[in-house]
């Protein structure tokens, strides 16, 4: 490569983040970068034609990608599940359970994060919904502002680490080209790929482990700094009961039982990413209709509709259920679909089903457009020669392949203090995953750390959104400057889960390998 080659490629990266930091829409910074570049290097005969005559290709390679599919879906079923107040009802029941311990609000507000972040992986709903309910709660208890916001912020950010997570599904995307290209460098003909199922197991432990990290940082300061976390005294005639047990009970189950369904399908391997989130979304039709319902039945019935329609999908397409008669099949599905029907108009007359889909769409058309243009980006910048500029770069460190890792994580986690995940999965991942890849790391174990490591991206300051966020629906009487110093013990302790994960790789692969007999 020509060192006005390498010049180039510089200039575009960094233009690229220049442009970024002005707060212009990051989809047109990606695309309008690379149309410039692939135009200098054309004139300048640095980049070859064949390059741009690829572009239309790239493009329609997105679209009809069925695993981008699930994007949508999931973002769907977070959306329903906080416009339908569940993740409020949930919120509420662990509170009154939990809050006459010291402590307990946090410890409530943790696992309620978990619990909403393995049922809908949206960082921003999460956050608001916790923040709105919770918030005032633990300040008007003399909750500490600082550890009450942060306690907040870093439980909404565990919808992307903890699966299915939307980070997840674009880094299998991206690491599963990354990963094929790189077999094929290495002369490997038959490709083989990442699954967004082996991601989603390999994420379990690492997600569930950082949910123990910051309970247990949560035991310390109540321990060693009771001011900070005192405990709620419980109201008048709400001691731990039948009705309490009830009430938490029919708050817990619903998501605990949708989570199972779509999870467990995805890591036993019964259905793709794609048709597990298509039943996460129907799943959660269902629940809002449920909890917008007005008759004891209500409940009952569409509880027994999403069991039929998940039996009708098993007897259609399910090996276990091959001997049933189809009329049968067709039947349950049949009664799943009137069920459907009946859920959907619940929620359209009580006004949530426009809001839903209007968010479904707006964070879905985001997304996509990004990841056009982080692909124009990508395929000029490798025109350009940037892919072996940065292997040398890499190979050329020491350290070898962990000093190559090791630079990795730091350049993707100071960039979080600037850029979004979505920018850093579609811009920076498949520039360095597939030097990673031929330097002999494992794919799924990457793939994990890259996603406690972007997740750390929304609690860094200046630009956290998570922060933002919390900043939006926080009381006057909360300082930003409170909001930043609550979250920075959790990006150390996200740090302190990254290094343990670096350590002890087997956190992330034990479990693929149990699942998929790697």
């Amino acid at each position: 490569m020509s060192s006005a080659g390498t010049a180039l490629v510089g200039f575009m990266f960094l233009a690229l983040l220049g442009f970024l930091l002005t707060g212009f829409p990051v989809a047109f910074v990606l695309g309008g970068v690379a149309l410039v570049f692939a135009v200098i290097g054309l004139v300048f005969g640095l980049l070859e034609p064949g390059f741009i005559l690829l572009m239309p290709d790239r493009i329609y390679g997105l679209i009809q990608n069925e695993l981008l599919l699930a994007v949508p879906l999931f973002i769907a079923m977070g959306v329903m599940l906080e416009k339908s107040r569940v993740a409020e009802d949930l919120l509420d029941s662990m509170g009154r359970l939990f809050g006459p311990l010291r402590g307990g609000l946090g410890f409530s507000v943790m696992i309620v994060g978990a619990l909403l972040a393995a049922s809908t992986g949206i960082v921003g709903a999460t956050v608001v919904t916790m923040g709105m309910m919770s918030l005032p709660v633990m300040l008007k208890r003399g909750y500490d502002p600082a550890l009450a916001t942060g306690s907040i912020a870093a439980a909404g950010t565990l919808g992307q680490i903890i699966p299915p997570s939307i980070v997840l599904i674009l880094l299998g995307d991206v690491l599963s080209s990354a990963y094929q290209e790189a077999q094929r460098d290495m002369g490997i003909t038959a490709p083989d790929a990442v699954s967004v199922g082996e991601l989603f197991a390999g994420a379990l432990l690492p997600g569930l482990g950082l949910v123990g990290l910051y309970l247990l940082y949560l035991i310390v300061q109540a321990i060693f700094r009771p001011k900070s976390s005192p405990a709620m005294p419980p109201a008048d005639g709400e001691l731990f009961n039948r009705q309490m047990v009830g009430r938490l009970l029919g708050a817990l189950l619903p998501p605990v039982l949708l989570i199972i369904a779509v999870l467990g399908s995805i890591l036993g391997g019964i259905a793709t990413p794609t048709e597990a989130a298509s039943l996460g979304a129907v799943g959660a039709i269902f629940l809002g209709a449920a909890r917008l319902g007005s008759g004891r039945n209500w409940p009952l019935i569409s509880a027994i509709a999403a069991l039929i329609l998940v039996l009708g999908q098993s007897a259609l397409i399910g090996p276990a259920t091959q001997g049933m008669p189809l009329i049968f099949a067709f039947g349950l599905c049949a009664i799943a679909g009137f069920g459907l029907f009946l859920a959907l108009w619940r929620l359209w007359k009580a006004k949530i089903l426009a809001p839903v889909m209007r968010s479904t769409v707006r964070v879905t058309v985001m997304i996509y457009t990004i990841l056009v243009g982080a692909a124009l980006f990508s395929l000029v910048f490798r025109g350009l020669g940037g892919d072996h500029s940065i292997e040398a770069a890499l190979a050329n460190l020491p350290g070898g392949t962990t000093g190559a890792l090791i630079t990795v994580m730091l350049v993707m986690f100071v960039l979080g203090f600037f850029l979004d995940f979505i920018e850093i999965t579609f811009v920076v991942v498949p520039i360095v995953a597939p030097v990673l890849f031929v330097m002999g790391v494992d794919p799924v174990w990457l793939g994990v750390m890259m996603a406690m490591n972007l997740q750390t991206s929304f609690l860094t300051p200046p630009f956290g959104f998570a922060l933002f966020y919390l900043r939006g629906v926080a009381p006057d009487s909360v300082k930003t400057g409170e909001i930043y110093r609550g979250a920075l013990p959790f990006v150390a302790i996200q740090i302190i889960g990254l290094l343990l994960l670096a350590l002890i790789p087997e956190l992330a692969t034990w479990l693929p390998a149990m699942l998929y007999n790697n």
